[in-house]
C-alpha cells in the first residue's frame, strides 16, 4: 500500500510540475508583453505631453506639426514592438541564491528551446518539468549543502554551457559525424538526457527526507489502526 501511494504521489507531482511549467511560461510571456505595452504607453504619453507643452508655451503646432507628432508616435510604437528585444539572462554567480539559479535556468531554456532541433527541444521540455519541484526543494536547502552544490553546478554552469557551445557550432558542421558516428545534434541530445537524469536523481535525493517521513507515518498508521475487527482500543 505504501509503495502504491508513493507511485500515486509521484505521478501527481510530475503532472503538477508539468502544469506549473506551462503556467510559468505563459506568465513570463504575459509579463513581458505587459511591460512592453506599459513602456509604449509611457513613451506616447511623454510625446503628447511635450506636444501640449509646446503648444501652450510656443504656439499652435498646426497640421504639419500634428502630422509629425503622429508619425513619431507610430515610429515609437513600431520600435518598441519589433525591436524592443528581451532582457538578457543574468550571469551565473557563486553567491546567487539556489532559487535564483533555478529561475535563471528556466528562463534560459524557454528562450533557447525554439532554436534547438526537435529531439533536443523535447528533452528541454522534460528538464523544464522538473524545475518547479527542484526550485521548491532547493529554496529550503542551504547553499553549501552537497546536494545543492551539485544542483548549482549542473543548472548554473554545465547545462547552460552545453547549450552555449552547441550554438557556437556553425549549422553546416552540425550534420557531420564524428569518429563514433554521432553528429553534434546527437551529442546535444545525449548531454540533455544525462542532465535530465541527473536532475531527476537530485530531486529524488532532495525529497528523500519527506519520502522517508511519509513511509514512517504510513507504517505507523498501518500498525496502529489496521485490525480485522476495526480500530484498536486504547
Amino acid at each position: 500500500m505504501i509503495a502504491r501511494m508513493d507511485e500515486v504521489v509521484g505521478r501527481i507531482d510530475r503532472t503538477a510540475a508539468s502544469r506549473q511549467a506551462q503556467v510559468r511560461a505563459l506568465s513570463r510571456t504575459t509579463s513581458a508583453m505587459a511591460r512592453r505595452v506599459a513602456t509604449i504607453a509611457v513613451a506616447l504619453g511623454l510625446l503628447f505631453a511635450a506636444t501640449i507643452a509646446f503648444g501652450l508655451i510656443v504656439g499652435p503646432i498646426g497640421l504639419g506639426g500634428l502630422a509629425t507628432v503622429i508619425g513619431l508616435g507610430v515610429v515609437a510604437v513600431a520600435l518598441f514592438l519589433f525591436f524592443g528585444g528581451e532582457t538578457p539572462v543574468v550571469d551565473y554567480k557563486e553567491d546567487m541564491p539556489n532559487k535564483a539559479v533555478v529561475e535563471r535556468l528556466d528562463t534560459l531554456l524557454v528562450r533557447k528551446r525554439a532554436a534547438l532541433p526537435a529531439p533536443a527541444a523535447s528533452r528541454i521540455d522534460a528538464i523544464s518539468r522538473q524545475l518547479p519541484l527542484l526550485e521548491s526543494r532547493l529554496a529550503a536547502t542551504a547553499t553549501l549543502d552537497p546536494l545543492a552544490q551539485d544542483a548549482r553546478r549542473l543548472m548554473g554552469k554545465h547545462l547552460p554551457e552545453l547549450i552555449e557551445r552547441y550554438e557556437r557550432v556553425p549549422a553546416d558542421y552540425r550534420r557531420e559525424r564524428d569518429a563514433e558516428g554521432l553528429t553534434v545534434d546527437d551529442r546535444l541530445v545525449q548531454g540533455l538526457d544525462a542532465a535530465n537524469k541527473a536532475l531527476d536523481d537530485l530531486g529524488r535525493k532532495l525529497a528523500r527526507e519527506d519520502l522517508d517521513a511519509f513511509q514512517t507515518q504510513g507504517r505507523f498508521i498501518e500498525s496502529r489502526y489496521k485490525e480485522d475487527d476495526g480500530l484498536k482500543g486504547e
